[in-house]
């Protein structure tokens, strides 16, 4: 049996991360200590933040896992993987020979008047 080897990976060390002091209530430690964490992929423009937790590393777990759900990390995926494949270029191709002229159906309606 083959070992599935990942198309794309992303980890931390692919994100700016920053640290501040989570809001709302959690006593003293969370008041005073920066719990609260951010992540931001900056090729995809993904961000995500967490600060539910009162720990630093718990709220880390949990704005990874935001930021891989958010919509622009999913479109990104998507992309790298079509180039990973092969796939982008046909796809491209495709979109070019069906935006033809010939193709196209253009109707001028009263808003031109």
């Amino acid at each position: 049996m083959s070992e599935r080897k990942p198309v794309i990976t992303v980890t931390a060390k692919d994100c700016e991360i920053s640290y501040y002091v989570g809001p709302g209530n959690g006593g003293q430690k969370k008041q005073k200590t920066k719990s609260g964490v951010m992540f931001i992929h900056k090729p995809s423009g993904a961000q995500a933040r967490c600060h539910d937790g009162r720990s630093q590393l718990q709220n880390k777990h949990s704005a990874f896992k935001k930021l891989a759900a958010t919509p622009e990390m999913q479109k990104w995926l998507k992309i790298e993987t079509m180039k990973k494949l092969g796939q982008l270029k046909s796809i491209e191709l495709e979109v070019e020979k069906q935006m033809q002229e010939k193709n196209l159906k253009i109707e001028y309606g009263d808003s031109f008047d």
